[in-house]
């Protein structure tokens, strides 16, 4: 694509929703807080710590004792996304697309039981039928509307529920993975805990279900999941994980197993301590282990695949400094077909989960002071040879620039760009770059 037409379009997809969103912004809820603390995790990662149920005990109890219409949430939410990406065969893939969400979630009738149901939708304002594959949009460059959650959820107890029904969920290898026009979302039957605060008392986050099928990001219809992974039958997966904290200590596993297709074993661990009064160090650990399961139908033949991978975030005031290293070794490339990929080293657009490649990486966060509302970072990722002959080195260096005002008229606003080049060491110089804007505003109901 032209440079300077590329250029013309982004700041088109920029301030379109922006102007649209200025004529009658009042007060919202902004799509995240940046008074809460760093964090480096990538778009559309979920780590142990933050998987199963809501983010807060006392929120929890708070919301069992809500009463249910009068307490029904409406949440309404308008996307402008654009992305051009040159791929290193010299192809692209390009669209500018319009859209959004609007859901409810009823309180808890009799105190015991709610629903909830959200519609998403992504329409074309620019899509070239020769530059498909940017997953915000359906194959062909097509729009979509769809019901991607539709629930029922019982509290067994003050601090136990259950969920039956269409909905989004967030552990490391089945998530929402939202980061186009629509996340996953799973149908499916899912009990959940959370006992404790985390600070005075020990945190007990434990999650356990079946998952029957998923609607992709860029799909209108629920398939079996293990069909979305790439395999030959229908079949469903049973996960189970918990996650222990009190402090800054956090250790958790997850199991995810779907019959004769894959088992997928994650742990993780995470420590942070004080470095003065401004300044604290996390530094985090993890591992996961693939295998093929049964009859082998995912891939023909039986396989075996893991990495670890280690993690530090230093914080001092407003900046964040990261370093990473993962390790990907077995007969088989690692895989996440429900989600985001959650290794330390996987960001904008390769996850450095090649058999046989180690990768490093280091990231630069600065948060300006809160009354701004911007935040940028800047990383890279260098990446080994891995086993396959035909694969070669790559790495790979990603910018991003986020504004997202606190207060004022355009609370609710978020607006981020980002951009990524990838570079392989081959013979043809081939490399890979990733243009994407990104204008979210969640409307004041």
């Amino acid at each position: 694509m032209n440079p300077g037409r590329r250029w013309r379009v982004v700041l088109a997809a920029a301030a379109g929703l922006c102007t649209a969103t200025c004529a009658f912004a009042q007060q919202a809820t902004p799509p995240g807080d940046i008074d809460q603390p760093q964090d480096s995790t990538e778009q559309g990662q979920t780590h142990l710590d933050q998987s199963f149920g809501p983010k807060s005990h006392d929120d929890w109890v708070r919301d069992t004792r809500r009463k249910a219409w009068e307490d029904t949430d409406w949440t309404v939410q308008l996307r402008s996304y654009y992305l051009d990406r040159d791929k290193y065969d010299d192809s692209e893939s390009e669209a500018w697309a319009l859209g959004g969400s609007a859901g409810l979630k009823t309180g808890y009738f009799r105190d015991r039981v709610a629903f909830g149901a959200t519609v998403y939708g992504s329409a074309p304002l620019y899509a070239p039928d020769d530059k498909d594959g940017t997953t915000l949009l359906k194959p062909g460059q097509q729009g979509f509307a769809v019901l991607g959650e539709a629930y029922a959820e019982v509290l067994l107890a003050d601090d136990v529920q259950m969920t039956v029904g269409a909905r989004g969920f967030d552990t490391p290898y089945l998530n929402r993975n939202d980061s186009r026009m629509a996340p996953n979302t799973f149908l499916a039957a899912v009990v959940q805990g959370l006992h404790g605060d985390g600070e005075r008392t020990a945190q007990w986050r434990w999650g356990a279900g079946y998952f029957d099928k998923i609607k992709e990001r860029n799909s209108d219809e629920f398939v079996s999941m293990s069909t979305d992974a790439g395999a030959d039958i229908k079949r469903g997966v049973y996960a189970a994980g918990l996650n222990y904290s009190l402090g800054d200590v956090s250790l958790g596993a997850v199991d995810y197993w779907s019959s004769n297709v894959i088992n997928i074993f994650y742990t993780e661990a995470k420590y942070g301590f004080p470095l003065g009064e401004h300044a604290t160090l996390e530094v985090a650990a993890q591992y996961s282990d693939q295998r093929s399961v049964g009859n082998h139908r995912l891939t023909g033949s039986a396989f075996d695949a893991h990495q670890w991978g280690l993690k530090a975030d230093l914080a001092v005031a407003g900046a964040l400094l990261t370093a990473g290293y993962t390790d990907a070794r077995g007969d088989h490339d690692m895989t996440a077909p429900w989600s985001g990929y959650p290794g330390y080293t996987s960001v904008q657009v390769e996850d450095f989960n090649r058999a046989g490649e180690d990768a490093w990486l280091l990231r630069a966060q600065y948060t300006f002071p809160g009354h701004t509302g911007f935040s940028a970072y800047a990383l890279h990722v260098a990446g080994s040879d891995p086993d396959a002959p035909s694969a070669h080195a790559q790495g790979e260096t990603d910018f991003n620039v986020q504004w997202s005002p606190p207060d004022g008229p355009l609370q609710g606003l978020l607006v981020r760009l980002r951009y990524a080049r990838v570079a392989r060491d081959d013979r043809g110089d081939t490399d890979l770059q990733d243009l994407r804007v990104m204008v979210f505003y969640d409307l004041p109901l």
